[in-house]
Formats: C-alpha cells, sequence, structure tokens
C-alpha cells in the first residue's frame, strides 16, 4: 500500500490523497477534481474503486460525479452526508474496519466538530496505527472551524478523544495545506515556541506541489496550541487562565477565526 498525497493548487489549497493497493486498484480520497485524479491514476496505471468523503463541504466532494461517471466507483462517508454528498453508496460506521489488502485497514473514526457529516481514518499496518487522514478536522498545527455547520465545543471533545490519544509516530494528512499560517497562529499565541520557529522556516521553503510537509502527532504535541491546552502563556494570550480545557479550546478557536 502507498499513500499518495496530490497538492490541487486549489485557491483553498485542498489536499487530494490516493491510497495505492497492490493489486492495481486505488481509493480516491476527497477529490478536488476530476482531471487531477485521473492524471495521477494513469501515471501510475491504477483503477479507480472507490472514493472517500470526510465530510460534505463541496472542495473535497466536487470531483465524485465526474469520477463516478467515468469508473463507475463506489463513494463511501458519513450517515450524515445523504443528500449532501454525490453519489454516495455506502455509509460508513463508527469504529468499522475497512480491509484494504494483507495487514492494511482503515479505521473509521466519527469526528464531528468542523461539520456533523464528519469521518477521520486512521491507518493501520500490521496491527499499528501508523498515519489518519484528517480531513478538516485537525490539520497540521491547526484544527478546522467550526463556522460552517460545526460546533466548537464538539470539536474539543473530537480532538481530545480521537486524537491526544494516539502514538507520536503517527502521520498527519489533512484536508489542506495550512501549515505555515498555523505555524504563525502558533507564534502568535506562543512567541518563545522553539520547535514552531523551526518549523515554520522550513514550511516557508518548502514547496507542497513537490513535497508537502507532514507533521506526526508527536510534532503536533509541540507545534499545535489546540494540543496544547494547559500552557499558561496560551492560557493568558486568550485571557483564560483559569478556564477549563474545554473553555481554552473554545477561546483558541474563537481568536483563530478572528485572526
Amino acid at each position: 500500500m502507498k499513500i499518495h498525497q496530490l497538492y490541487t493548487h486549489s485557491v483553498l489549497r485542498n489536499f487530494t490523497y490516493l491510497i495505492e493497493l497492490s493489486d492495481g486498484t486505488a481509493i480516491c480520497i476527497d477529490p478536488w477534481h476530476a482531471d487531477l485524479v485521473n492524471s495521477a491514476l494513469l501515471k501510475r496505471n491504477l483503477r479507480l474503486s472507490a472514493i472517500i468523503n470526510t465530510h460534505e463541504h463541496w472542495d473535497h466532494t466536487q470531483g465524485n460525479e465526474a469520477l463516478v461517471s467515468e469508473h463507475s466507483c463506489e463513494v463511501w462517508a458519513h450517515e450524515n452526508g445523504r443528500g449532501k454528498i454525490p453519489g454516495l453508496t455506502r455509509v460508513l460506521v463508527t469504529g468499522e474496519l475497512i480491509e484494504l489488502e494483507s495487514a492494511a485497514q482503515l479505521r473509521v473514526l466519527n469526528t464531528p466538530g468542523h461539520t456533523f457529516a464528519h469521518l477521520c481514518f486512521l491507518v493501520i499496518i500490521q496491527g499499528q496505527p501508523s498515519a489518519v487522514f484528517t480531513g478538516d478536522t485537525l490539520f497540521n498545527a491547526g484544527v478546522g472551524n467550526c463556522s460552517n455547520g460545526g460546533d466548537a465545543e464538539v470539536m474539543y471533545t473530537t480532538i481530545v478523544e480521537q486524537f491526544h490519544g494516539l502514538d507520536d509516530g503517527v502521520k498527519v494528512y489533512p484536508g489542506h495545506e495550512y501549515l505555515e499560517n498555523n505555524l504563525r497562529f502558533t507564534l502568535s499565541m506562543e512567541p518563545d515556541n522553539a520547535d514552531a520557529q523551526q518549523w515554520l522556516v522550513r514550511a516557508v521553503a518548502a514547496d507542497p506541489a513537490v513535497q508537502p510537509l507532514t507533521t506526526t502527532i508527536g510534532d503536533e504535541r509541540k507545534l499545535n496550541t489546540f494540543f496544547r491546552l494547559n500552557n499558561p502563556v496560551i492560557r493568558a494570550s486568550v485571557n483564560c487562565s483559569e478556564g477549563t480545557d474545554q473553555a481554552v479550546f473554545v477561546a483558541l478557536r474563537s481568536w483563530r477565526d478572528k485572526w
């Protein structure tokens, strides 16, 4: 199994993903545009068997119809995507294991917060978590907004319950390339964060179309303000020194919305 991270050059800086399987088939996650997906399939001599949509927003689903028409592939997504996600054929269930190939699976994570039709997908290799496709829930050094059908308090629960406990080595594959901007937000909250300073230098120099920078959950613990809710500097920055972790998270999300 191989994961191909395709930068779309879209105004929203989307990523589309191809999961290449050893039998010559592929699964596409969040197709921005059919042409991009078809080009990647042709380059690797792959057949598209299924589309997975992390959620219903148009920039994650707009390639569905053309790809289904051409490849007669299935479309898998959240139950709440019914009537919203083009071509939906299979509803995925929380905790479900999608068998990819020998010793490779996707575990379905129910991850409301950005929307209430959002799923993320944990890649399990040889029984061990290896990576996670996070859509618009968790970004490299940030989290998704909650202003287009979501809820910040629900997002807090999702981030804490689904991501804080993952192993440090799990790679994060988000729906958008927002790393540089998110690092700048981190440093606006925590100016002396040396890890964020170092990663910002790398992010500014990186070309996501050539080699996107990917973080791990271990990196997120150092870089992502939404993983650092007990940090006194961050708490002071959002005027929430004595608040609960949830209150700090909601305050951070509000500051990020206006930042």
